[in-house]
Formats: C-alpha cells, structure tokens, sequence
C-alpha cells in the first residue's frame, strides 16, 4: 500500500495545469510539462501503433479518451465490427491515439503505453470494456489499483508496472504526442475519427461502413 501511496502522490501532481480546451476545469486539465530550450514538441512525439495490415488502403484514425463514456460505447460496438469486417480482413489501416483530458486518462494511458506495441491493443481494449470498473472510485489510490490489475491480467508484473508509472520521460512523451496530433487535426470532441484525412463526428457503425465502402471504392 504504501508504493501504491507513494505513486499516486507522484501521479497526482504529473502534468497538471490551466484548462487545455473543451472547458475542462484548471485542477484536472492537462498541460505540457517544461521542456528545455532546445527541445521541441516533434521531437517527443511517439510513433503511432497501427492495427491491421499497414498497407491497407484505407486509414482510420480514432481520438479518444479512456475517461470517456462515448468511446467506451465506441469500442464496445461500432470497434469491434470494424475489426471484423475491415481490420482483420486488411482493408482498413487502424490508428488509436490517446486523448487526455485529465490525470485519470493519463494514467490509463500510462498502463496502455506499458506494454508496448504487442500488448497494447489488447489493454487499451480493456480499459474501455471495463469503465464502469476502474472508475467506478473517486479515490486516486483505489484508481491506482485497479489499472495496475488490469496492466497484471495483460502479462505485466508488479517492477514493470512501477517502473512505467515513475517514468517521467514517457509522461511527457505522451502529453506531447497528444497535443501534437490533436492539435494538428483540431480535435475538440471524443470520440473523434479521422478517415483517410477526414475529420468526422462519432457516428452509427452503418454510417462509418457507408464512408469506408466509399473509400474503398475510390482506391479500386
């Protein structure tokens, strides 16, 4: 208990600041931490992790927050039809890109990120599966807790888990990938998609079918 104590005192403090956008209030929004004088954003951005086959001739980009409810229902219906009908069969290229709107989605942006690209799909799957879980609490420890289960069920042990929780270097990088990428495509909603370079709202899984089947037909 006292490790878990000491992590999100750590936690609690990392990246917060004045309010980004989306009227977030000043004590949970998140800013990019100091940088030195020669270091530039671009340089700390962390390279996208694709889903699918990477020459797959359509691109959907998907912004979302783990602290978000619409995208938990995202994931839980109109994703996992995607996968089957688009991903899984080499037709579209698929993109997941955090959004953090307060230190509880950093967070579980730090247990997906802590497994790196073979377990991150699978965490980043059960973080949305399983919302009304891990943020069923209001208490940071007990928060705490329940991301490093689900980080342990993925295959992660205790040391890993510390390891990427203390590390400041991979905070900042994940703060500045995403307001680097967000802020490119002006994305001021989540779920937000971004398909083949075109911003769309969250829709119905028919009329992201209608839009991917459109694309795909204009590739040949």
């Amino acid at each position: 208990m006292t490790r878990i104590l000491t992590l999100v005192a750590a936690l609690a403090a990392v990246a917060l600041g004045s309010a980004l956008f989306m009227g977030r209030p000043a004590s949970e929004a998140l800013v990019m931490p100091a940088l030195a004088e020669d270091t530039a954003i671009e340089d700390l951005v962390l390279p996208d992790r694709v889903l699918g086959d990477p020459e797959a001739p359509v691109t959907v980009v998907e912004y979302a927050s783990y602290t978000c409810g619409h995208c938990g229902n995202f994931h839980g219906d109109q994703f996992k039809k995607l996968k089957a009908e688009y991903i899984d069969t080499g037709k579209v290229r698929f993109i997941h890109r955090e959004v953090y709107f307060d230190r509880i989605g950093l967070w579980g942006g730090i247990i997906a990120n802590c497994g790196g690209d073979m377990r991150y799909y699978g965490i980043s799957g059960m973080l949305y599966d399983q919302q009304d879980q891990w943020l069923a609490s209001s208490e940071a420890a007990t928060i705490i807790e329940s991301l490093r289960t689900i980080g342990k069920v993925a295959g992660l042990n205790d040391d890993e888990l510390d390891a990427c929780l203390a590390d400041e270097d991979m905070v900042t990088r994940l703060v500045a990938t995403y307001q680097h990428h967000a802020g490119a495509d002006e994305i001021n909603a989540t779920p937000t998609l971004v398909i083949d370079g075109e911003k769309h709202s969250n829709m119905s899984y028919e009329a992201l079918k209608e839009i991917i089947e459109a694309r795909l037909a204009e590739a040949g």
